[in-house]
């Protein structure tokens, strides 16, 4: 017998009292007790995009939150620029533009974070786009991009909206929104919020309002003039995953104890930790400008990647993701986003050894577990 122990970056693990509060009876979402929820809701997600403005919870992944904003901010022919550094950045290219949008790729190598440099040619080139995408942590590549500062130069150099893929970042990644001058920021409900797949969350500026009474892309149940309307009545435009919602209220109020801050710097350790574990086994990391939220590394040249996740999930219960596309059976994916602690990333640690040392990998068995015992023990 062993226990399954889930370090996928999408699910993550769902706190035990928050599956319990979707296993209650199910309430009327046009209930005095459900306007209750969501109000609480409304509000504490304002606190973990650290912003006073709204964020709008819609049923959907997050994919469908991000196509939200395309159908609801632009018109067709707009120009909008988008950053594709891996599998997700290359939908924010793909998507605009089956939806009629005029898109200009900032392509970045798997791995790489986008420069200052690549930013500011590209609104120099394009001077009339509308939006820039960047994808806050690229999930395929365990790659993190600098908001803070790219945002800060789309702003000093043009009228673009900021707008951000925060799927993976939220809840491991500082982010700010209203201080760094973000105008659109999406998340999902199974990462950092630690809840299952099924809810989408966009949180707006004024100027990304704005620009949703000129859109003249169709619309229908991803309009975000509905959902804006239905929100400042603490109210959804549709049916909406009331047992989610009722489990984010759960788990965005473990999110205000602990303290954003503080979760903050718990991701940063464990991943540090990781990486330290990762190269005392002689593993090497797949990016160049690695995430707090998963860390991808390089599967050994004389291991098998089917054999050793057979082992790995079959032997000692550990499910972590594979590479995509190009990196498929070269790279694996460690998650640390969400619900986990210290001595989980001691576990996964030491999964892998094990799984490493069953595959024939050759290294000091035990340095990964003990290069993260002395991380986490040694104050950094």
């Amino acid at each position: 017998m062993y226990k399954r122990r889930l370090f996928t970056p999408g699910p993550t693990p769902i706190p035990e009292h928050v599956m319990l509060k979707m296993a209650e009876p199910i309430i009327h979402h046009r209930s005095p007790e459900f306007n209750e929820i969501l109000t609480r809701v409304n509000e504490n997600l304002k606190y973990l995009f650290q912003t006073a403005q709204p964020v709008l919870t819609l049923t959907s992944s997050g994919t469908g939150g991000v196509e939200s904003t395309f159908v609801s901010l632009f018109s067709p022919e707009d120009t909008i620029i988008a950053v594709n550094g891996g599998k997700f950045g290359e939908r924010w290219v793909k998507m605009p533009r089956t939806l009629g949008l005029n898109v200009i790729e900032i392509k970045v190598e798997w791995g790489k974070a986008p420069t200052r440099e690549q930013i500011e040619k590209a609104l120099r080139e394009n001077p009339t786009a509308k939006a820039i995408y960047l994808t806050h942590s690229e999930t395929s590549t365990g790659t993190a991009t600098d908001v803070k500062s790219l945002a800060k130069i789309i702003r000093n150099n043009s009228t673009a909206l900021v707008c951000v893929d925060g799927i993976t970042a939220i809840g491991a990644h500082e982010l700010r929104f209203d201080e760094w001058g973000i105008d659109v920021c999406v998340t999902g409900s199974q990462k950092g919020l630690m809840i299952p797949p099924g809810l989408a969350f966009v949180a707006l500026s004024q100027r990304a309002i704005a620009a949703m009474e000129t859109s003249k892309l169709p619309k229908f149940y991803f309009d975000l003039r509905k959902a804006l309307k239905s929100y400042k009545k603490n109210d959804t435009p549709w049916t909406p995953a009331v047992s989610l919602i009722i489990a984010v209220d759960a788990a965005l109020q473990m999110i205000r104890t602990e303290g954003i801050e503080n979760i903050w710097r718990r991701h940063e350790r464990m991943a540090h930790a990781v990486r330290a574990g990762a190269a005392a086994m002689g593993l090497k990391i797949f990016s160049d400008s690695p995430s707090y939220a998963v860390t991808p590394v390089w599967v050994p040249d004389n291991v098998e990647w089917k054999q050793f996740n057979k082992i790995l999930k079959n032997t000692y219960g550990i499910t972590v993701a594979g590479g995509q596309d190009d990196y498929s059976g070269k790279i694996f994916r460690i998650s640390h986003l969400g619900y986990y602690d210290e001595l989980d990333i001691v576990t996964a640690v030491a999964a892998i050894e094990r799984t490493l040392f069953d595959c024939g990998w050759k290294f000091d068995i035990g340095a990964g577990v003990r290069a993260v015992q002395e991380y986490f023990t040694g104050g950094k």
